[in-house]
């Protein structure tokens, strides 16, 4: 499992810096005014910072971005990375410019002199975040980062504001980690044995194997996996930091390890990155995590359906009839429809166990998304104004993209069977929509619920601010900001 660098934070020390090594990074505000270190770095560096700081370079660099100046002369560093910060940056900014520094960390060290920026502990918490690198199935050597120090003015205070979101990090690097995994390594069994690993975290694990999904009548989901040799699981991770007796938040999740879109099979091209559909399942694991790393007071379940969309003797065909938990039959006109299924029983189940005061789905679960929203926003769905409401201020909080989505009974129309009480899907058009009324059918009245389609926003082809390319881990942030704000608050 991939871990953030460890960051250390200490007072300043201007004695230090000409005998470091790898790269200093020096916080300069817009105006390029220097504090001591900053001003002893400068009288090393014989003027060149001050030079660099006047020049048309240092003009141009919008906040939060940086640029290197390499080999200085009086300095034992490799380069002194300047990055500028405004003065009354917010914490996204100051995200940002900690991802500057962690994109470009060093294997000798890397010493960030941050003395009196006001949000220190974000701009350690972005440089985390952007310093990911899954490295897992690489045997060559590994460009481990060495120590990196944050020099600030009140290393104890930021330290104490840093520790909730080291234990954030750590929830985003396990999604990633998840999503990031080949489906050869990260089966329905490897995926419930590092769920059940969190046992000694402090939540309560169960694993539903498929005789007990048979017997809780799940034929949507068991419908999904019979075509795979990995037998289709359900995961429930309890966390218990809230009242007791007090009614759970539920996050669900789909897991589908790996799709081929079954029966109707998927182009070969890009068929690849399935190894992503079960970002949903990733995200709601990465939150139970982070809940359990930072002791959250809240009750919250999480509820993963892990399965495997195979296409076999055995596959789900299209026209096949199931029933659901609920006990309403599936008319399943496009096997590679799947990750609806899934969620319908779980949802259920989730509603049936456990009377949750609000339910949040998340799936990976249309391309129609991503031809709405591209890769900059997750389709947000509800029936609740005021619950939504609360998803989308903590999203644009933690800045991860939301955007909602209508809904309405002229969509849940194309919906209607010949055969079955329903079909699973309801043509091209307003497709992420028509998924969306789907699920809404195994949502209970009293049950305030959030639909997040995360198609396009759980892996990406090219870097973004806080990650690498490939898995972001979106939706980690915005969890866990919504259940500090709703309940512990």
């Amino acid at each position: 499992m991939s871990h953030p660098v460890p960051i250390q934070f200490q007072p300043l020390d201007a004695e230090a810096l000409a005998q470091a090594p790898g790269r200093l990074a020096l916080i300069v505000d817009e105006g390029g005014k220097l504090g001591a270190a900053g001003r002893k770095l400068d009288k090393l560096m014989r003027g060149a910072l001050q030079r660099f700081l006047a020049s048309d370079a240092f003009g141009k660099l919008k906040s939060g971005e940086s640029a290197d100046l390499a080999w200085p002369a009086g300095l034992a560093a490799e380069a002194v990375q300047v990055v500028k910060l405004e003065r009354k940056a917010d914490v996204a900014q100051a995200r940002k410019a900690g991802a500057a520094i962690g994109k470009a960390l060093s294997k000798a060290g890397t010493l960030v002199l941050a003395e009196n920026v006001k949000h220190a502990a974000e701009l350690s918490f972005g440089l985390a975040l952007r310093a990911y690198d899954f490295t897992a199935h690489k045997t060559g050597e590994k460009k481990e980062p060495g120590t990196v120090t944050l020099m600030v003015a009140e290393p104890e205070a930021v330290a104490a504001q840093a520790g909730p979101l080291a234990a954030l990090a750590e929830g985003v690097f396990f999604t990633r980690d998840l999503v990031n995994e080949p489906a050869n390594v990260l089966t329905t069994y490897d995926f419930a044995a590092r769920l059940a690993a969190m046992q000694e975290l402090g939540l309560e694990v169960e694993i539903l194997e498929e005789e007990e999904l048979t017997k809780l009548g799940m034929g949507a989901l068991l419908g999904v996996g019979q075509g795979s040799e990995s037998p289709s699981k359900v995961v429930v991770m309890q966390w218990k930091g809230g009242a007791e007796g007090e009614a759970p938040l539920a996050l669900i999740g789909k897991g589908v390890v790996f799709d081929t879109g079954g029966i109707s099979i998927k182009p070969a091209a890009g068929m690849e990155d399935m190894t992503m559909d079960m970002g949903g399942a990733g995200v709601v694991s990465g939150v139970m995590r982070t809940l359990a790393l930072r002791k959250a007071k809240a009750n919250v379940v999480g509820l993963v359906g892990l399965v495997e969309n195979m296409p076999d003797g055995r596959a789900q065909r299209p026209g096949d009839v199931v029933k659901s938990m609920k006990g309403d039959t599936i008319e399943v006109i496009n096997t590679d429809a799947e990750g609806r299924l899934v969620l319908a029983d779980v949802m259920w189940y989730a509603q049936d166990r456990f009377n949750p005061c609000g339910m949040i789905d998340l799936a990976t679960l249309t391309g129609a998304i991503i031809i709405a929203l591209g890769h900059e926003n997750t389709g947000v769905f509800s029936n609740n104004d005021a619950f939504c409401e609360q998803f989308l201020r903590a999203a644009k909080a933690e800045g991860e993209g939301a955007w909602r989505m209508p809904m309405g009974d002229a969509y849940d129309a194309k919906l209607k069977s010949r055969i079955a009480d329903m079909m699973n899907v309801g043509g091209r058009d307003g497709g992420a929509i028509t998924a969306a009324q789907f699920l809404q059918r195994f949502v209970k009245p009293e049950t305030p619920w959030i639909h997040l389609d995360i198609a396009g926003t759980a892996l990406l082809k090219s870097d973004s601010t806080l990650a690498p390319k490939g898995a972001t881990g979106w939706g980690v942030m915005a969890l866990n900001r919504l259940i500090q704000d709703r309940f512990e608050r």
